[in-house]
């Protein structure tokens, strides 16, 4: 006997799969609040370096109070079924990978990608053909982009570093909905 494939319970609820135009204004708007978030942080970070620089608590902060309006930004405008507990959920994983990755990399960029992405998984509307495997695969290569470029050229890796998580997400969700389709053209 074959076993029934388990839906995810936005599927299940009764809500139509998100159009790829809305998944991307989601990941669009949201990157772009990203970018100013992570520039401030890096911003930041090097102020603390300079001396008689201007001081670096401040653009810390705002960097870092931006994120949950990030993640809110990414799961309203994805339509997510529970959006609230998606944005909670995501906040959480943020600090739970952030703070391990950001230690052991022993650099800023690499834990907020890591970190950023990591709450991008939750808080971006999933849908019947999207893989968690597939949204985490797509996350931990944009971070290993990003540790690797930044030793090579750091400044490219903070340039694209707030490009990466979400849109690795939304290519990852992409190829899925593609293998599926291919998978069920194939059967017929």
């Amino acid at each position: 006997m074959k076993r029934a494939r388990r839906l995810p319970r936005a599927f299940v609820s009764g809500t139509e799969p998100i159009a790829a135009r809305k998944k991307w204004r989601a990941i669009l708007l949201s990157t772009l609040l990203l970018a100013v978030a992570d520039w401030s942080i890096v911003a930041g970070l090097v102020s603390m370096t300079a001396d008689g620089g201007p001081r670096a608590g401040p653009f810390i902060a705002f960097g870092l109070a931006l994120i949950p309006f990030v993640f809110l930004i990414l799961a309203f405008a994805s339509e997510h079924p529970r959006a609230p507990a998606a944005v909670l959920k995501a906040m959480g994983l943020t600090l739970l990978v952030g703070i391990p990755v950001s230690a052991l990399a022993a650099d800023a960029a690499t834990g907020l990608v890591a970190a950023v992405g990591a709450g991008g998984i939750v808080a971006l509307r999933s849908d019947l053909h999207h893989h968690g495997k597939a949204r985490a695969l797509a996350v931990l290569a944009a971070t290993a982009w990003v540790f690797v470029t930044l030793r090579i050229v750091p400044e490219a890796a903070l340039l694209l570093a707030p490009i990466l998580p979400f849109t690795s997400i939304g290519v990852a969700d992409h190829l899925c909905e593609r293998r599926a389709e291919i998978r069920s053209a194939n059967a017929a």
